[in-house]
């Protein structure tokens, strides 16, 4: 039996940076909603702000480096794919929708079928 790992957060100032982000989106949606009155570049302005200020606090922590390591990784892999050229999309596009056609002309003709077996010939329900 095979055990997986479960990463939790295991130092107090990591803990602290996340519940300060929490505390800032919080704060700037809070803001974003009591500075109404204050027109609508005060209440954008403080969500900017408190949301910036919320992202700067994740990405210091643990669980935000390793979110960045991650982006980085997947966007290295993303550069080795060889993607197809114009002409070969265009073919396998073509293929699917010549696939889908056959198929819906099978069931199509498997269900008229059944139809025909079911209701005119066992059942005898003339149309």
């Amino acid at each position: 039996m095979a055990t997986s790992q479960v990463e939790t957060i295991s130092t107090g100032a990591d803990k602290a940076k996340l519940a300060l982000a929490a505390v800032l989106v919080i704060g700037a949606l809070a803001a974003f909603y009591l500075l109404g009155k204050q027109g609508p570049l005060a209440q954008w302005g403080a969500l900017i702000v408190g949301l910036a200020a919320a992202l700067a606090s994740f990405f210091a922590s643990e669980p935000g480096k390793q979110l960045i390591g991650f982006g980085r990784d997947s966007w290295r892999e993303v550069r080795k794919v060889v993607w197809p050229t114009r002409k070969e999309a265009v073919q396998m596009t073509l293929y699917v929708f010549g696939f889908v056609v056959v198929m819906a002309l099978f069931l199509w003709f498997t269900d008229k079928t059944l139809e025909w077996v079911l209701y005119d010939l066992i059942l005898g329900w003339k149309k």
